[in-house]
C-alpha cells in the first residue's frame, strides 16, 4: 500500500531519484542542497549503488557524467555558486548526449550571496548558463509531493532524450517539511535509455532513430564509441564539416522541441472567469494561491497559472489566455527573470506587472493580495 511520510523537500528529491532507478550520486556539500547528498550517501549503498563526495562541484558533475556513460542512472545536486561551477560540464552533457539529473536548490546570489536564504534567481541560468545552443528541460516543484514525483519524471526525461535535466526547487521547498504519500512502484512510469539493437560491428554511435535520439550503450557492453565535448559527426569524432555540424547542432535541439507539447506541464486554478492572473512557480505559488483564495471569497476575479516546466516554457498556453484577461502579475524571488518570457508570450494582449523580491525572504500572501488589489 501507499506509504505516508513527513519528509523534507531535499529528502523527497533524493528518494524520488532512487525510486526512478538512480544508483550513482557524485557531489559536493553546499547549502541549501546538502541534504540531498546526505540522504543519497545513506541510501545508495543499501541498494548496491555508489555515492562519491568529490573534491569540488566540478568533480561532482564530472563523476556523474562518467557514471552515466558507464550505464548507471546518475545524479548530482548543488546550489548557487555550485551550479555556476557545473555549467561547463553541463554543456558537455548536452553535446555528448549524456543523461543525468541536476537538482538545483536555489539560493540568493550573485557569488556567495545568501547561502541560507531563498531565491529563484537561477531561472535564466538554467536555460542559458552553459554556452552554445541546446534544448533545456527544467522542472520547478512547489510541494514535497512534487519533489518526489517530479524527480522521477526528470530521470525519465533525461533517459528518454539523452541529456541533462534540472529539478529547480528553491530553499523554502528544499527545507520545508510536509506530508508526502509514497506511491507503490507499479503506479508510476520508469523510463530507461534506449540500447542499441544492432551488433557492435554495425553500431554508429550518434546515428539517431526516427525520434532524433541515438541508442546509448554502456561502456563495457562491447560497443565502442568516442565521447568528447567537441561537435562530432555520427561516428562521434570531431568534425569541421559544415553539414555535419548543422545536423548535430539542430538535432540536439529538435529532439526536445518536437515533443514540446508533451513535455510542458502547468497547473491552472480559478482561471475560468479570471480577469487578473497571477503567474508564479515554486514556493511563491503557495503564497499566491492563499491570496487568490481569499480574494475569490471577496468577489475578485483572479486566477492562478503555475508553470511546472520552466523550460520548455509554456508560452503558447500563456499567450492563449492573455487574450481574454486584463492583467497578468508575475511575482518572483529575483529581479525579474521569468517575467521576460511572460512578456514575450503575451506581446500586447494585456498588461504584465513585474513584482520582484530579492532580500532572501518569501512573499507573504498579504503582499500578493496587495499586488492584486493594485490592479483590480
Amino acid at each position: 500500500m501507499a506509504q505516508n511520510e513527513f519528509w523534507q523537500g531535499n529528502k523527497a528529491i533524493a528518494m524520488g531519484a532512487i525510486a526512478a532507478g538512480c544508483r550513482f550520486f557524485g557531489g559536493y556539500p553546499i547549502t541549501p542542497s546538502t541534504e540531498v547528498m546526505e540522504v543519497m550517501s545513506e541510501e545508495l549503498p543499501k541498494l548496491g549503488g555508489k555515492f562519491v563526495q568529490m573534491e569540488d562541484e566540478i568533480g561532482g558533475i564530472a563523476a556523474t557524467l562518467g557514471a552515466s556513460i558507464a550505464g548507471l542512472k546518475a545524479m548530482t545536486a548543488s546550489s548557487g555558486p555550485g551550479i555556476s561551477l557545473k555549467q561547463e560540464l553541463l554543456g558537455y552533457g548536452y553535446i555528448a548526449e549524456i543523461p543525468m539529473v541536476l537538482a538545483d536548490i536555489q539560493r540568493g546570489g550573485p557569488s556567495t550571496g545568501l547561502p541560507t536564504k531563498v531565491s529563484q534567481a537561477d531561472v535564466m541560468q538554467a536555460k542559458w548558463g552553459t554556452h552554445g545552443d541546446h534544448a533545456t528541460i527544467a522542472y520547478a516543484p512547489c510541494s514535497i509531493q512534487e519533489c518526489y514525483t517530479i524527480t522521477i519524471k526528470a530521470f525519465n526525461m533525461a533517459e528518454r532524450f539523452r541529456q541533462p535535466v534540472l529539478v529547480m526547487a528553491d530553499e523554502v521547498i528544499g527545507h520545508m517539511r510536509e506530508k508526502i504519500v509514497i506511491p507503490e512502484p507499479w503506479t508510476y512510469e520508469v523510463v530507461d535509455r534506449k540500447k542499441p539493437t544492432v551488433s557492435p560491428d554495425d553500431f554508429v554511435p550518434y546515428r539517431p532513430d526516427a525520434d532524433d535520439v541515438p541508442p546509448m550503450p554502456a561502456f563495457g557492453d562491447g560497443y565502442r564509441w568516442h565521447v568528447t565535448g567537441l561537435t562530432t559527426n555520427e561516428w562521434g569524432f570531431p568534425t569541421n564539416d559544415a553539414p555535419d555540424i548543422d545536423l548535430k547542432a539542430n538535432r540536439i535541439i529538435r529532439k526536445v522541441d518536437r515533443c514540446r507539447d508533451e513535455i510542458v506541464e502547468y497547473r491552472e486554478d480559478f482561471m475560468e472567469d479570471a480577469e487578473i492572473v497571477v503567474i508564479s512557480y515554486g514556493s511563491v505559488s503557495r503564497s499566491s494561491l492563499r491570496a487568490i483564495r481569499e480574494l475569490r471569497e471577496q468577489g475578485v476575479k483572479v486566477g492562478h497559472f503555475r508553470p511546472i516546466t520552466l523550460w520548455p516554457f509554456p508560452d503558447k498556453e500563456i499567450a492563449a489566455f492573455s487574450k481574454r484577461v486584463k492583467h497578468i502579475i508575475v511575482p518572483e524571488l529575483n529581479a525579474g527573470q521569468m517575467v521576460l518570457e511572460v512578456e514575450r508570450a503575451v506581446k500586447a494582449n494585456c498588461e504584465v506587472h513585474r513584482k520582484s523580491l530579492i532580500n532572501g525572504e518569501l512573499y507573504k500572501p498579504a503582499e500578493i493580495m496587495s499586488f492584486i488589489k493594485e490592479v483590480a
